[in-house]
């Protein structure tokens, strides 16, 4: 599939990803073989200490949670409506019990510029080098009703990535 670049601008107007598209996240290295995806349906993007980035939030529990701490990129892909199934095996379904990109019917390439892979049906790909992260504290909530979202107490953990580069199919939105 043929992608295009956009540019930082082009993405902040399109603040609304995680509401309208199917988002997974992919983190390791495509080349040794190594990485796991995930469906992501909490982030954002923006500008902050100068860089623009996307920044995304997983469970320490998370198989992908292992990949995100040793690789020092990520992916962030969208998909269109038709590919809501695969999405949502990434999200229900563990690598840690066998190939779920496979099971998805998806399959992974090279991205553009990181180690770290994207999907070759994907209208967006966020390529991100990741430049900062936190822990989410639950002391910290202002709105009591967040804590029920952890019923297991298992906060995420928040990466933000530098967005290093952006590309989409020729028919995405920009």
């Amino acid at each position: 599939m043929d992608r295009k670049q956009i540019t930082m601008s082009d993405l902040l107007s399109l603040a609304h990803l995680w509401s309208e598209y199917w988002m997974a996240l992919t983190s390791g290295d495509f080349t040794a073989e190594q990485f796991n995806a995930m469906a992501v349906g909490w982030g954002s993007v923006g500008m902050m200490w100068g860089r623009p980035f996307a920044q995304v939030a997983v469970r320490p529990d998370r198989y992908t949670f292992q990949f995100m701490e040793e690789y020092d990129s990520f992916t962030v892909s969208a998909f269109s409506d038709q590919f809501d199934t695969a999405v949502e095996i990434l999200g229900t379904q563990s690598g840690r019990d066998g190939d779920k990109i496979a099971a998805a019917g998806l399959t992974p390439i090279d991205a553009s510029v990181v180690a770290a892979p994207c999907f070759a049906v994907a209208e967006l790909v966020v390529e991100c080098r990741k430049i900062y992260w936190q822990d989410l504290d639950p002391s910290h909530f202002l709105d009591a009703e967040i804590d029920t979202l952890y019923p297991e107490k298992n906060y995420h953990r928040v990466y933000f990535g530098e967005i290093i580069a952006i590309t989409a199919v020729d028919s995405f939105p920009t």
